[in-house]
């Protein structure tokens, strides 16, 4: 795309792509980014889906190029990596790979105000007392999604009708709120649930990023005037 047709804004927040499973979407990521001129790129978690290289495909690869070329120097974009529960121990070759810090947590100051970006999985206290159950709970969830790649029927349609499901977004919303609190932070980004939501608590607000394996996928963005949307993509 023509450079005086981007769209500008000053940050762009992704999570959840998953890169190596079936559902992934890497070569809508990095059409979508195409389209946006930013100067600062979080990768909020979960850009993995596991340690298994083998699975990642051509375009899984591309995406990963293209992310390293936005990390140089010359673009003058900060990229960052937030390390996520998929892909926590990815963090040393990812540094050596694509040439980016990863971290735990990343804070920074715009427009006077405070954010704070963390994946999520830190305030899901199911999957940090159930790790085996949780990991079935992945894998199944994923058979689905292979049932419907295109439209994701299946997954979607369990997304919105499960109780637990809302409750988790809710429930690391507001841990995520309360950790923020702590922080002294405006503002509070997370990934993890797969599932876009905004909400506010005692003048904290809380953002989701969504996910690149469902569709439509999501990413949320922060103009220069600090006004932040939350984008979906077909």
């Amino acid at each position: 795309m023509d450079s005086e047709n981007l769209i500008e804004v000053s940050t762009v927040i992704i999570s959840d792509i998953h890169l190596g499973s079936a559902v992934s979407r890497p070569k809508k990521v990095k059409e979508t980014l195409e389209k946006y001129k930013f100067s600062r790129l979080i990768l909020l978690g979960d850009i993995f889906d596991d340690l298994n290289f083998k699975r990642l495909k051509k375009d899984h690869w591309n995406l990963l190029s293209f992310i390293r070329k936005l990390s140089n120097p010359e673009k003058e974009i900060d990229v960052i990596w937030v390390n996520g529960n998929h892909d926590e121990d990815l963090s040393e070759i990812m540094s050596h790979l694509i040439g980016i810090d990863v971290y735990e947590e990343y804070i920074w100051n715009e427009n006077e105000k405070i954010y704070l970006a963390i994946h999520g999985h830190q305030f899901d206290r199911f999957l940090n007392e159930n790790v085996v159950v949780s990991n079935v709970a992945s894998f199944v969830y994923d058979k689905m999604q292979r049932i419907s790649p295109q439209k994701q029927i299946i997954p979607r349609f369990v997304k919105r009708a499960s109780k637990s499901w809302l409750r988790l977004s809710h429930k690391v919303a507001d841990g995520a709120i309360e950790y923020a609190k702590s922080k002294n932070a405006d503002f509070v980004f997370c990934g993890h649930t797969h599932q876009t939501l905004s909400k506010e608590i005692d003048g904290v607000k809380y953002y989701n990023s969504g996910c690149w394996t469902d569709i439509p996928s999501s990413m949320i963005t922060i103009n220069n005037l600090g006004e932040i949307e939350i984008v979906n993509i077909d």
